[in-house]
């Protein structure tokens, strides 16, 4: 069984590319952090990602340095040549992304002309008049 599960923060923004057949590939890095033990310095793990298809395009499209999120995927192991040496490669193969953060908290998205600068706690309700209701009507 080759299972991962993961929560952390995105080190930097995915770098999102297509290959030759357009088949969307994202690469990225998420910071999860090691249990804390007492008298030390709280450490991380720094793990290489990578995506294909559409979760490539959504955590390319949603998935910002600093915010947090969770996935599942599997871990893979490849090698290659460089110099005469072979060389080996591990990551985390990201099969499900799950957001934690929105895309705007305590951050600016890459569209930043979309509400980007808005207060979360603005009033979603502007013009709405309080409603008066007594603990009678209440169902519980």
């Amino acid at each position: 069984m080759n299972k991962v599960i993961l929560i952390g923060r995105a080190t930097k923004d995915f770098e999102l590319r297509y290959t030759p057949n357009g088949v969307a590939v994202a690469n990225g890095t998420i910071a999860v952090d090691r249990p804390y033990q007492k008298d030390k310095e709280k450490e991380a793990d720094f793990i290489n990602l990578v995506a294909w298809r559409q979760t490539a395009e959504a955590a390319a499209n949603y998935i910002r340095k600093g915010h947090k999120f969770g996935l599942e995927g599997s871990l893979q192991v490849r090698s290659y040549e460089k110099d005469g040496q072979k060389r080996y490669i591990t990551e985390v193969l990201v099969e499900r992304v799950e957001f934690l953060e929105s895309k705007n908290a305590n951050h600016t998205s890459k569209n930043s002309g979309d509400n980007a600068n808005q207060s979360r706690n603005s009033d979603p309700f502007p013009d709405s008049k309080p409603i008066d209701i007594s603990y009678d009507d209440l169902p519980f």
